[in-house]
């Protein structure tokens, strides 16, 4: 079965979800007809968020974007995209290391499931250095942290 190469995932933890990850899902629907922004479990994070509210917050940034699907996913990517014919994974890239990485997921992605394709996007410059892990170590610090990530975020932060 051919997979459908209009169709892309973007997967991540996206706690939170950070003007970053916008600027890469903005420029990857430039590319992709679909894309469906998959909030992932990784075992070895302990999220700020539940994944209800991840799903929500995302929901929210992306509520009037029709080509935007947002769903969660405890397996592996690839086989979400098998399941849901999809034929491309869109990951963002900041010179901070990433690429070393992202190449290696990506080899063993393709290597699980050869219909797959990665597709890598560099992160905008205005967002080199913007990571969840240290949004939420700001806010933990009660700094504001409004100028890094979406507004329909910044709604869900004082609760925690």
């Amino acid at each position: 079965m051919a997979t459908s190469k209009h169709k892309a995932i973007y997967a991540g933890t996206f706690d939170p979800f950070t003007n970053g990850h916008d600027d890469i899902l903005r420029r990857a629907l430039e590319i992709f007809e679909e894309i469906t922004i998959l909030v992932a479990v990784s075992p070895t994070k302990k999220p700020l968020f539940s994944m209800q509210e991840r799903l929500q917050m995302i929901g929210e940034v992306y509520k009037n974007e029709k080509r935007v699907l947002v769903d969660s996913w405890e397996g592996l990517i690839v086989d979400y995209a098998k399941k849901h014919d999809i034929g491309t994974i869109v990951r963002g890239l900041r010179p901070t290391g990433d690429f070393e990485i992202e190449f290696q997921m990506a080899s063993m992605n393709q290597q699980l499931y050869p219909e797959i394709e990665t597709v890598f996007l560099m992160t905008g410059p205005e967002f080199y250095y913007v990571s969840s892990s240290l949004v939420k170590e700001i806010h933990k610090h009660g700094r504001d942290i409004s100028e890094f990530v979406p507004k329909e975020v910044m709604t869900h932060l004082p609760k925690k």
